[in-house]
Parts: C-alpha cells; structure tokens; sequence
C-alpha cells in the first residue's frame, strides 16, 4: 500500500513538473492557438517525418486555401497535391484528402470526438487519433510518437526504444507508461508537453539534462547508446531545365517544361517534376546548377543542364506525359520537392524556397 502510494505522488509530482515546464517553454506555434479538431488534425499529418519550421507556413498557407474541412473535401486532388508539393511524402496528403471527403459524406462535415471513432478514418493511426482526440476534445488517452518514446525509455532506462532493436516489448512498455502518466485533467497539454521535451531537450543527440524539468526521476540522464545510422546510398542524376516563349490568350509567356511521373510509380505517382536526361554528365558550359537532394536513405548528386525544346526528345528519358506549363501557373502543379527547389534556385517559381526541408 505504502508503495503504491508512493508512485502515485510520483506521478502527480511528474505531471506538475511538466505541465509547469511547458507552460513557460512551450513554441508559439500557429496550431496551438486554437482547439479546432480540423487544424490540428492538418497539423499532426504535416508534422510527420518533416521539420517543424517547414511546417510552420505550409500550414499556414494550405489552412488559407483550406480553412474547413468542407472545402477540403471539395478540392481536386492536384490542387490538394500542389499546396502539400515540398512536404514530400505525399501519400499523406492523399490519405488526408480522401479521409476529409468521407468525413464529409459519413459524419456531417464533423471529426468523430474520440480516438477510438478517428482511428477508423482512412490515414489516421493510434498516434494522430489520440493527438486530436486529447488536444481538441480532452479525452484522456497518451500520444506515443518518436520524441515521446524516448523521453519515455530514457527515463525508465529501457534501452534505446523500439526504433533501435528493442522491439514490440519496449513499444508495449512505452505505451502503458505513457497511458498511465497522462494527465486525465489536461491530458492535451501533457501530451504536448511530452512531445515539446523530447524535441527541444531530451534530444537524439546530445540532450540537455541540466535544463529537464524531470530529470530528477530520470534514469538514463544522457544519450543511449545506439546502433550505428545505415550509410547514406549515392546516386547522379541530371535533368533538364527547358524555357521557351509560348503564346497565352493572346499574350507571350515564359513556359517551362514539365513531366508528369507515371500513376504505376510507387513514389510520388501523378506529380510533376523536370525530364529526365539519359546521361547524368553535363559538358560545362550547358551546366545551369548543381545541388544535392536526399530522400529517405539516397542522396542525389543532381546536375541541371539548360536544354533547348528541340533537344529535349533526343537527350531525356522517355517518361510520363510531358506540358509546357506557364510559369506563371507553375506554383499551383504538384511538383515535386526536388523540382520544385530547381524552380526555386532558377528563379522561376514565384514562391518562397524551400530549401530547409531538403538538406
């Protein structure tokens, strides 16, 4: 009885600790001013697997375009495809736009209210329904994401969490610590809090224990020991980068040209990107730009070669559909990321870079 006791005044005493850190440290990020099931749910999609200042103003801008979940819903998909085009993984804007249409069409327009309802959605898991679900209904349930697993871990010492070679066992532990710390009075903010400490202190690499508000009950107090990164795979590639002039309503416009990748592709299928060259060596003085593009576990050596449209059929890759589009209607195509940083760096996409994303 006596021990039972005790974690219980542990718990409260953790939970007061963190809620007290967050309320003074927390990001002023433009999700968190609001409760809106819809704006949070679009921030927790954007949020995986991308960074959080990438995130920032594709959220901004898609929520102008999109400000309810109806007009989502109503949007074609290119349209959907060309405001998420950056963010990579487009799969999740393909899963968010189709969950937004059955929404509409199943529930009124209205986000079910608990985790349980969310997690039958088309694209939403056990992590983005209890995010909503806490945040936005208060519905006591924990989030377990990446940062919450090893705040988690360490705290506990259980190893380097399931990411790293510990398995379903270390996930399942993870998730009933995490559903018995959460907080049933603000279980929103102490999800938030959990996931804030994990971003900007108890971080993969180096973390900051001497600022950790809960470092006292911490085991680990420092970074676990992990099995080394895979090795990065490189590869060349090079693309053509072709202008010309073309007649609109009666105006003369810049185009550019643009190749739709196949619908068969496993990655990125239906979005725009430049041509293809068959020779990844470009002669110098046809050389627009050289940069490096990483996706996953490949990083791209990528040369730009300035290509006149005459030239294009002889020296690129046979590929999907190809269009000349003006350039002042390129920033509403789904390009992809590395197409659209080429636009960028060429000056010929009227948008801010997005080069953060890329590095």
């Amino acid at each position: 009885m006596v021990k039972l006791e005790h974690k219980t005044v542990k718990i409260v005493r953790l939970r007061n600790q963190l809620l007290g850190w967050y309320a003074e440290n927390r990001r002023d990020l433009p999700w968190r001013r609001n409760s809106d099931p819809y704006s949070i749910w679009v921030s927790e999609i954007m949020l995986q697997q991308t960074r959080v200042a990438v995130v920032v103003e594709r959220y901004q801008a898609f929520l102008k375009r999109f400000p309810t979940l109806l007009s989502l819903a109503l949007a074609p998909e290119e349209e959907v495809l060309a405001l998420w085009s950056g963010l990579g993984y487009y799969r999740r804007a393909r899963m968010l736009h189709k969950a937004a249409q059955y929404v509409a069409d199943r529930h009124q327009g209205n986000l079910p209210a608990t985790a349980d309802a969310l997690r039958l959605l088309p694209g939403i898991g056990a992590y983005t329904a209890a995010a909503i679900a806490s945040i936005a209904h208060g519905e006591s349930v924990a989030v377990v994401d990446g940062n919450v697993e090893r705040v988690l871990c360490r705290l506990s010492g259980w190893g380097a969490g399931s990411r790293t070679g510990g398995g379903a066992a270390i996930r399942r532990k993870v998730e009933d610590l995490a559903a018995e710390l959460v907080d049933p009075a603000r279980p929103g903010d102490f999800n938030q809090a959990l996931m804030e400490l994990g971003a900007v202190l108890c971080l993969p690499r180096n973390p900051k224990c001497p600022a950790c508000p809960i470092v006292g009950d911490c085991k680990t107090r420092g970074e676990h020991k992990t099995q080394p990164r895979p090795p990065m795979l490189s590869r060349e590639v090079a693309y053509a980068l072709a202008v010309r002039s073309g007649l609109h309503s009666g105006q003369v416009n810049r185009e550019v040209l643009l190749e739709q990748r196949p619908a068969s592709l496993t990655v990125m299928p239906g979005l725009w990107e430049l041509p293809t060259l068959l020779d990844p060596a470009v002669p110098d003085h046809e050389l627009r730009m050289t940069l490096r593009h990483s996706i996953m576990q490949v990083n791209y050596y990528v040369r730009i070669r300035t290509v006149f449209e005459d030239d294009v059929a002889a020296i690129a890759i046979a590929g999907g559909e190809r269009r000349w589009v003006p350039l002042g209607e390129v920033a509403a195509v789904p390009l992809t990321g590395l197409a659209r940083k080429v636009l960028n760096r060429a000056r010929l996409l009227p948008t801010a870079p997005l080069d953060a994303l890329l590095l």
